[in-house]
Protein backbone atom coordinates (compact mmCIF):
# COMPACT_ATOMS: atom_id res chain seq x y z
CA UNK A 1 0.00 0.00 0.00
CA UNK A 2 1.09 3.70 -0.50
CA UNK A 3 3.18 5.14 1.97
CA UNK A 4 0.95 7.91 4.05
CA UNK A 5 3.92 10.38 3.34
CA UNK A 6 1.78 11.15 -0.13
CA UNK A 7 -0.79 12.76 1.98
CA UNK A 8 1.19 15.53 2.70
CA UNK A 9 1.30 16.68 -0.80
CA UNK A 10 -2.21 17.22 0.05
CA UNK A 11 -2.39 21.15 1.98
CA UNK A 12 -6.64 20.58 2.15
CA UNK A 13 -6.38 17.15 3.94
CA UNK A 14 -4.58 19.04 7.18
CA UNK A 15 -7.69 20.27 7.80
CA UNK A 16 -10.79 19.67 10.55
CA UNK A 17 -14.41 19.24 8.93
CA UNK A 18 -17.16 19.48 12.34
CA UNK A 19 -14.49 19.13 14.70
CA UNK A 20 -13.20 16.09 12.93
CA UNK A 21 -9.93 15.55 10.52
CA UNK A 22 -11.02 15.49 7.09
CA UNK A 23 -11.55 12.15 5.71
CA UNK A 24 -12.32 12.68 1.88
CA UNK A 25 -13.48 9.73 -0.34
CA UNK A 26 -15.09 11.71 -2.96
CA UNK A 27 -12.18 11.37 -5.22
CA UNK A 28 -14.90 10.02 -8.38
CA UNK A 29 -16.52 13.50 -8.42
CA UNK A 30 -13.45 15.55 -8.08
CA UNK A 31 -9.78 14.46 -6.65
CA UNK A 32 -7.87 16.70 -4.16
CA UNK A 33 -4.64 18.93 -5.87
CA UNK A 34 -0.96 18.16 -4.26
CA UNK A 35 0.88 20.96 -3.84
CA UNK A 36 3.25 20.60 -7.14
CA UNK A 37 0.26 21.31 -9.08
CA UNK A 38 -1.05 24.08 -6.85
CA UNK A 39 2.54 25.83 -7.13
CA UNK A 40 2.78 25.30 -11.08
CA UNK A 41 -0.66 27.26 -11.25
CA UNK A 42 0.76 30.08 -9.21
CA UNK A 43 3.94 30.17 -10.78
CA UNK A 44 1.97 30.64 -14.90
CA UNK A 45 0.09 33.25 -13.15
CA UNK A 46 2.87 34.89 -11.55
CA UNK A 47 5.40 35.07 -13.63
CA UNK A 48 4.24 33.74 -17.09
CA UNK A 49 1.11 34.83 -18.05
CA UNK A 50 0.72 35.48 -21.92
CA UNK A 51 -1.45 34.08 -24.48
CA UNK A 52 0.26 31.56 -26.52
CA UNK A 53 1.28 31.00 -30.40
CA UNK A 54 0.33 34.09 -31.49
CA UNK A 55 3.22 36.76 -29.73
CA UNK A 56 6.66 37.18 -30.38
CA UNK A 57 7.66 38.33 -26.77
CA UNK A 58 9.42 36.55 -24.04
CA UNK A 59 6.06 35.47 -21.59
CA UNK A 60 4.18 34.43 -24.72
CA UNK A 61 7.00 32.37 -25.47
CA UNK A 62 7.46 30.52 -22.08
CA UNK A 63 3.35 30.31 -21.89
CA UNK A 64 3.42 28.45 -25.45
CA UNK A 65 5.97 26.04 -24.73
CA UNK A 66 4.49 25.19 -21.18
CA UNK A 67 1.42 24.78 -22.94
CA UNK A 68 2.67 22.68 -25.75
CA UNK A 69 4.77 20.95 -23.40
CA UNK A 70 1.63 19.92 -21.46
CA UNK A 71 0.43 18.39 -24.89
CA UNK A 72 3.65 16.36 -25.51
CA UNK A 73 2.91 14.84 -21.22
CA UNK A 74 -0.12 13.96 -22.49
CA UNK A 75 0.15 12.41 -25.24
CA UNK A 76 3.43 10.12 -23.08
CA UNK A 77 0.77 9.32 -20.46
CA UNK A 78 -1.73 7.82 -22.74
CA UNK A 79 0.84 6.54 -25.43
CA UNK A 80 -0.78 8.18 -28.48
CA UNK A 81 1.03 8.23 -31.58
CA UNK A 82 1.30 12.34 -32.16
CA UNK A 83 0.70 15.30 -30.38
CA UNK A 84 -1.87 16.29 -33.10
CA UNK A 85 -4.12 13.34 -31.35
CA UNK A 86 -4.58 15.41 -28.48
CA UNK A 87 -7.39 17.93 -28.10
CA UNK A 88 -7.80 20.25 -25.21
CA UNK A 89 -11.03 20.80 -23.93
CA UNK A 90 -13.18 21.66 -20.90
CA UNK A 91 -13.61 18.09 -20.21
CA UNK A 92 -15.12 14.84 -20.59
CA UNK A 93 -18.35 15.73 -21.20
CA UNK A 94 -17.06 18.66 -24.08
CA UNK A 95 -15.41 15.88 -25.78
CA UNK A 96 -17.69 13.34 -26.25
CA UNK A 97 -20.26 15.73 -27.16
CA UNK A 98 -17.80 16.65 -29.54
CA UNK A 99 -17.24 13.31 -31.26
CA UNK A 100 -20.89 13.05 -30.97
CA UNK A 101 -21.33 16.73 -32.97
CA UNK A 102 -18.73 16.61 -35.29
CA UNK A 103 -18.05 12.80 -36.09
CA UNK A 104 -21.50 11.56 -35.38
CA UNK A 105 -23.21 14.15 -37.57
CA UNK A 106 -21.00 13.40 -40.39
CA UNK A 107 -21.10 9.57 -40.50
CA UNK A 108 -24.28 8.65 -39.00
CA UNK A 109 -27.07 8.34 -41.01
CA UNK A 110 -31.35 7.21 -40.65
CA UNK A 111 -31.16 3.18 -39.60
CA UNK A 112 -27.58 3.33 -38.20
CA UNK A 113 -26.87 2.39 -34.79
CA UNK A 114 -25.18 3.24 -31.64
CA UNK A 115 -24.56 1.34 -28.81
CA UNK A 116 -24.00 2.36 -24.91
CA UNK A 117 -24.56 0.19 -21.80
CA UNK A 118 -27.36 0.99 -18.60
CA UNK A 119 -24.11 2.04 -16.69
CA UNK A 120 -22.87 5.61 -18.77
CA UNK A 121 -22.89 8.61 -16.80
CA UNK A 122 -25.36 11.13 -18.48
CA UNK A 123 -22.40 12.62 -20.47
CA UNK A 124 -22.17 9.31 -22.46
CA UNK A 125 -25.76 9.37 -22.84
CA UNK A 126 -27.52 12.35 -23.75
CA UNK A 127 -24.86 13.25 -26.36
CA UNK A 128 -25.89 10.15 -28.36
CA UNK A 129 -29.21 10.23 -27.50
CA UNK A 130 -29.97 13.66 -29.23
CA UNK A 131 -27.80 12.45 -32.21
CA UNK A 132 -30.19 9.78 -32.74
CA UNK A 133 -32.99 12.22 -32.74
CA UNK A 134 -31.40 14.16 -35.10
CA UNK A 135 -30.45 11.70 -37.59
CA UNK A 136 -33.01 8.88 -37.14
CA UNK A 137 -31.04 6.79 -36.44
CA UNK A 138 -31.08 3.60 -33.51
CA UNK A 139 -29.70 4.02 -29.99
CA UNK A 140 -29.25 0.73 -28.58
CA UNK A 141 -28.20 -0.33 -25.25
CA UNK A 142 -25.99 -3.45 -24.11
CA UNK A 143 -27.79 -4.72 -20.54
CA UNK A 144 -25.69 -5.28 -17.54
CA UNK A 145 -24.90 -8.52 -15.85
CA UNK A 146 -26.33 -8.76 -11.87
CA UNK A 147 -23.08 -8.58 -10.61
CA UNK A 148 -22.67 -4.75 -12.78
CA UNK A 149 -20.33 -6.27 -15.30
CA UNK A 150 -20.81 -6.74 -19.14
CA UNK A 151 -20.63 -9.92 -20.81
CA UNK A 152 -19.22 -10.06 -24.20
CA UNK A 153 -21.52 -12.54 -25.39
CA UNK A 154 -24.42 -9.38 -25.15
CA UNK A 155 -21.94 -7.09 -26.32
CA UNK A 156 -21.40 -9.17 -29.65
CA UNK A 157 -25.42 -9.71 -29.78
CA UNK A 158 -26.05 -5.92 -29.46
CA UNK A 159 -23.00 -4.56 -32.08
CA UNK A 160 -24.34 -5.63 -35.29
CA UNK A 161 -23.05 -4.17 -39.59
CA UNK A 162 -25.68 -1.16 -38.89
CA UNK A 163 -23.25 0.20 -35.78
CA UNK A 164 -21.60 2.93 -36.73
CA UNK A 165 -20.52 4.19 -32.91
CA UNK A 166 -19.71 2.05 -29.44
CA UNK A 167 -19.29 4.24 -26.72
CA UNK A 168 -18.61 2.79 -23.55
CA UNK A 169 -17.05 3.96 -20.11
CA UNK A 170 -13.47 2.45 -18.86
CA UNK A 171 -14.21 1.96 -15.24
CA UNK A 172 -18.13 3.17 -14.11
CA UNK A 173 -18.26 6.25 -11.88
CA UNK A 174 -21.00 4.09 -9.73
CA UNK A 175 -20.22 0.27 -9.68
CA UNK A 176 -16.12 0.47 -10.05
CA UNK A 177 -16.28 -2.08 -12.93
CA UNK A 178 -13.50 -2.20 -15.02
CA UNK A 179 -15.18 -3.04 -18.70
CA UNK A 180 -13.15 -4.82 -21.14
CA UNK A 181 -12.76 -1.87 -23.78
CA UNK A 182 -9.99 -3.69 -25.77
CA UNK A 183 -12.28 -6.72 -26.44
CA UNK A 184 -15.15 -4.68 -26.87
CA UNK A 185 -13.31 -2.48 -29.30
CA UNK A 186 -11.98 -5.28 -31.13
CA UNK A 187 -16.10 -6.31 -31.74
CA UNK A 188 -16.95 -2.68 -32.83
CA UNK A 189 -14.46 -2.95 -35.34
CA UNK A 190 -15.14 -5.92 -36.53
CA UNK A 191 -18.41 -4.57 -37.91
CA UNK A 192 -16.92 -1.39 -39.35
CA UNK A 193 -18.33 0.71 -36.28
CA UNK A 194 -15.65 3.48 -34.14
CA UNK A 195 -15.03 3.31 -30.18
CA UNK A 196 -15.38 5.96 -28.25
CA UNK A 197 -13.80 5.47 -24.74
CA UNK A 198 -14.99 7.29 -21.74
CA UNK A 199 -11.89 7.39 -19.51
CA UNK A 200 -13.00 9.88 -17.16
CA UNK A 201 -12.68 7.35 -14.10
CA UNK A 202 -10.05 5.50 -15.65
CA UNK A 203 -7.15 8.39 -16.56
CA UNK A 204 -6.59 8.67 -12.79
CA UNK A 205 -6.09 5.30 -12.18
CA UNK A 206 -4.66 3.02 -14.03
CA UNK A 207 -1.93 2.79 -17.56
CA UNK A 208 -3.85 3.94 -20.44
CA UNK A 209 -2.51 3.06 -23.89
CA UNK A 210 -4.39 4.04 -26.90
CA UNK A 211 -2.80 2.20 -29.86
CA UNK A 212 -3.10 -0.49 -27.44
CA UNK A 213 -6.23 -0.30 -26.78
CA UNK A 214 -6.68 0.64 -30.48
CA UNK A 215 -9.61 2.81 -29.32
CA UNK A 216 -10.74 5.53 -31.85
CA UNK A 217 -11.54 8.18 -29.30
CA UNK A 218 -10.73 8.43 -25.68
CA UNK A 219 -11.85 11.38 -23.54
CA UNK A 220 -10.99 12.14 -19.64
CA UNK A 221 -10.99 15.03 -17.47
CA UNK A 222 -7.87 16.81 -15.28
CA UNK A 223 -9.71 17.18 -11.99
CA UNK A 224 -10.21 13.85 -11.57
CA UNK A 225 -6.27 12.89 -11.66
CA UNK A 226 -4.85 15.46 -9.53
CA UNK A 227 -5.30 18.36 -12.27
CA UNK A 228 -7.35 21.61 -12.40
CA UNK A 229 -11.34 21.93 -13.21
CA UNK A 230 -11.52 23.19 -16.55
CA UNK A 231 -9.45 20.82 -18.69
CA UNK A 232 -9.76 17.77 -20.12
CA UNK A 233 -8.58 16.32 -23.53
CA UNK A 234 -9.97 14.19 -26.37
CA UNK A 235 -7.72 11.82 -27.91
CA UNK A 236 -8.88 10.68 -31.56
CA UNK A 237 -6.63 8.99 -34.59
CA UNK A 238 -5.13 11.57 -36.36
CA UNK A 239 -6.50 9.82 -39.92
CA UNK A 240 -10.66 10.26 -38.25
CA UNK A 241 -9.47 13.99 -36.75
CA UNK A 242 -8.05 15.20 -40.04
CA UNK A 243 -11.83 14.35 -41.76
CA UNK A 244 -13.72 16.36 -39.63
CA UNK A 245 -14.94 19.15 -39.14
CA UNK A 246 -14.55 22.00 -35.45
CA UNK A 247 -17.52 22.63 -33.95
CA UNK A 248 -16.37 25.84 -32.09
CA UNK A 249 -15.34 28.90 -34.60
CA UNK A 250 -12.69 31.84 -34.38
CA UNK A 251 -9.28 32.56 -32.46
CA UNK A 252 -6.43 29.83 -32.05
CA UNK A 253 -8.08 27.41 -34.96
CA UNK A 254 -8.04 29.72 -37.62
CA UNK A 255 -5.90 29.52 -40.67
CA UNK A 256 -6.71 32.20 -43.10
CA UNK A 257 -10.17 34.68 -42.84
CA UNK A 258 -11.61 36.00 -45.82
CA UNK A 259 -15.05 38.04 -46.35
CA UNK A 260 -17.06 34.99 -46.92
CA UNK A 261 -14.69 31.60 -46.53
CA UNK A 262 -12.45 30.80 -44.10
CA UNK A 263 -9.58 27.91 -43.44
CA UNK A 264 -8.58 26.14 -40.60
CA UNK A 265 -5.70 25.12 -38.84
CA UNK A 266 -3.95 21.72 -38.73
CA UNK A 267 -4.42 19.81 -35.93
CA UNK A 268 -4.64 19.60 -33.33
CA UNK A 269 -5.09 23.18 -33.11
CA UNK A 270 -8.16 23.12 -35.93
CA UNK A 271 -9.88 22.01 -32.49
CA UNK A 272 -8.83 24.62 -29.86
CA UNK A 273 -10.88 27.76 -30.91
CA UNK A 274 -10.64 30.51 -29.34
CA UNK A 275 -7.84 31.44 -26.06
CA UNK A 276 -7.33 27.66 -24.67
CA UNK A 277 -7.30 26.89 -21.53
CA UNK A 278 -3.55 27.47 -20.86
CA UNK A 279 -3.28 27.56 -17.25
CA UNK A 280 -5.20 24.12 -16.98
CA UNK A 281 -3.12 22.45 -19.63
CA UNK A 282 -0.31 23.12 -17.83
CA UNK A 283 -1.62 22.50 -14.21
CA UNK A 284 -2.67 18.83 -16.08
CA UNK A 285 1.26 18.33 -17.31
CA UNK A 286 1.97 18.90 -13.49
CA UNK A 287 -0.62 16.66 -12.06
CA UNK A 288 0.52 13.95 -14.94
CA UNK A 289 4.15 14.40 -13.88
CA UNK A 290 2.90 13.58 -9.66
CA UNK A 291 1.10 10.79 -11.13
CA UNK A 292 3.74 9.05 -13.00
CA UNK A 293 5.97 10.10 -9.92
CA UNK A 294 4.35 7.51 -8.27
CA UNK A 295 3.58 5.09 -10.56
CA UNK A 296 0.07 3.79 -12.34
CA UNK A 297 0.65 0.36 -11.78
CA UNK A 298 1.09 1.77 -7.37
CA UNK A 299 -2.03 3.72 -7.34
CA UNK A 300 -4.60 0.79 -9.07
CA UNK A 301 -3.03 -1.43 -6.37
CA UNK A 302 -3.79 1.03 -3.60
CA UNK A 303 -7.08 1.64 -4.57
CA UNK A 304 -7.65 -2.64 -5.39
CA UNK A 305 -6.25 -2.78 -1.54
CA UNK A 306 -8.58 -0.11 0.18
CA UNK A 307 -11.94 -1.32 -1.93
CA UNK A 308 -11.17 -5.06 -0.69
CA UNK A 309 -10.53 -3.67 2.76
CA UNK A 310 -13.58 -1.69 2.83
CA UNK A 311 -15.80 -4.44 1.03
CA UNK A 312 -14.72 -6.84 3.94
CA UNK A 313 -15.37 -4.45 6.21
CA UNK A 314 -18.55 -2.81 5.23
CA UNK A 315 -20.23 -6.13 5.05
CA UNK A 316 -20.29 -6.49 8.86
CA UNK A 317 -22.88 -3.96 9.11
CA UNK A 318 -26.55 -5.35 8.74
CA UNK A 319 -28.28 -4.34 6.37
CA UNK A 320 -25.55 -2.50 4.25
CA UNK A 321 -26.20 -3.47 0.15
CA UNK A 322 -22.65 -2.78 -1.91
CA UNK A 323 -23.28 -2.76 -5.34
CA UNK A 324 -21.17 -3.77 -8.27
CA UNK A 325 -18.48 -6.81 -8.78
CA UNK A 326 -17.93 -8.32 -5.97
CA UNK A 327 -14.08 -9.11 -6.72
CA UNK A 328 -12.43 -6.22 -5.66
CA UNK A 329 -9.71 -7.12 -8.41
CA UNK A 330 -12.77 -6.90 -11.21
CA UNK A 331 -13.10 -3.47 -9.97
CA UNK A 332 -11.51 0.43 -9.35
CA UNK A 333 -11.05 2.13 -5.94
CA UNK A 334 -15.17 2.72 -5.56
CA UNK A 335 -17.66 1.60 -3.08
CA UNK A 336 -21.13 2.49 -3.90
CA UNK A 337 -24.06 1.00 -0.95
CA UNK A 338 -27.15 1.69 0.39
CA UNK A 339 -27.88 1.37 4.23
CA UNK A 340 -31.75 -0.25 5.00
CA UNK A 341 -34.33 2.06 5.39
CA UNK A 342 -31.85 5.37 5.44
CA UNK A 343 -31.88 7.70 2.56
CA UNK A 344 -28.34 8.05 1.21
CA UNK A 345 -28.38 11.94 1.38
CA UNK A 346 -29.11 10.95 5.60
CA UNK A 347 -26.10 8.57 5.62
CA UNK A 348 -23.94 11.25 3.99
CA UNK A 349 -25.14 14.04 6.21
CA UNK A 350 -24.34 12.02 9.02
CA UNK A 351 -21.02 10.94 8.14
CA UNK A 352 -20.08 14.41 7.08
CA UNK A 353 -20.76 15.61 10.73
CA UNK A 354 -18.47 13.39 11.88
CA UNK A 355 -15.40 15.06 8.83
CA UNK A 356 -16.08 11.77 6.19
CA UNK A 357 -17.00 13.52 2.92
CA UNK A 358 -18.81 10.96 0.44
CA UNK A 359 -21.13 11.20 -2.72
CA UNK A 360 -24.49 10.62 -2.58
CA UNK A 361 -27.56 10.96 -4.91
CA UNK A 362 -27.96 9.14 -8.68
CA UNK A 363 -23.78 9.91 -9.53
CA UNK A 364 -25.37 11.16 -12.99
CA UNK A 365 -26.56 8.09 -13.96
CA UNK A 366 -30.60 7.78 -13.49
CA UNK A 367 -30.70 4.67 -16.24
CA UNK A 368 -28.00 2.83 -14.04
CA UNK A 369 -30.09 3.73 -11.13
CA UNK A 370 -33.40 2.36 -12.34
CA UNK A 371 -31.34 -1.20 -13.71
CA UNK A 372 -30.40 -1.02 -10.07
CA UNK A 373 -34.06 -0.35 -8.86
CA UNK A 374 -33.25 2.09 -6.60
CA UNK A 375 -33.19 6.19 -6.76
CA UNK A 376 -30.23 7.00 -5.16
CA UNK A 377 -26.99 5.63 -3.59
CA UNK A 378 -23.73 6.38 -1.56
CA UNK A 379 -20.49 6.24 -2.68
CA UNK A 380 -17.20 6.02 -1.13
CA UNK A 381 -14.13 6.39 -3.96
CA UNK A 382 -10.81 6.26 -2.96
CA UNK A 383 -7.68 7.25 -4.08
CA UNK A 384 -3.70 7.93 -3.82
CA UNK A 385 -4.41 9.82 -0.36
CA UNK A 386 -6.53 7.59 1.26
CA UNK A 387 -5.67 5.54 4.15
CA UNK A 388 -6.73 2.54 6.14
CA UNK A 389 -7.54 4.86 8.86
CA UNK A 390 -9.96 6.69 6.56
CA UNK A 391 -11.73 3.17 5.80
CA UNK A 392 -11.95 2.37 9.46
CA UNK A 393 -13.52 6.29 9.92
CA UNK A 394 -16.21 5.29 7.54
CA UNK A 395 -17.12 1.89 8.58
CA UNK A 396 -17.47 3.78 11.92
CA UNK A 397 -19.01 6.41 10.70
CA UNK A 398 -21.66 4.15 9.43
CA UNK A 399 -22.56 2.64 12.35
CA UNK A 400 -22.92 5.78 13.58
CA UNK A 401 -25.92 6.46 10.86
CA UNK A 402 -26.97 3.13 11.26
CA UNK A 403 -27.52 3.35 15.42
CA UNK A 404 -28.75 7.05 15.02
CA UNK A 405 -31.76 6.24 12.47
CA UNK A 406 -32.81 3.33 14.11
Amino acid sequence: MLSKEIRKHFPILDQEINGHPLVYLDSAATSQKPQQVIEVLNDYYRFDNANVHRGVHTLGNRATDHYEGAREKVRKFIHAKSTQEIIFMRGTTTALNMVAQSYGRANVGEGDEIVITHMEHHSNIIPWQQLAKEKGAVLKYIDLEDDGTLSLEKVRETITDRTKIVSIMYVSNVLGTMNPIKEITEIAHAHGAVMVVDGAQAAPHLKLDVQDLDCDFLAFSGHKMCGPTGIGVLYGKKELLNKMEPVEFGGEMIDFVGLYESTWKELPWKFEGGTPIIAGAIGLGAAIDFLEEIGLDQIERHEHELAAIAMDKMSTIDGLEIYGPKDPGARAGIVTFNLDNVHPHDVATVLDMNGIAVRAGHHCAQPLMKRLECSATARASFYVYNTEEDVDRLVEGLRIAKEYFE
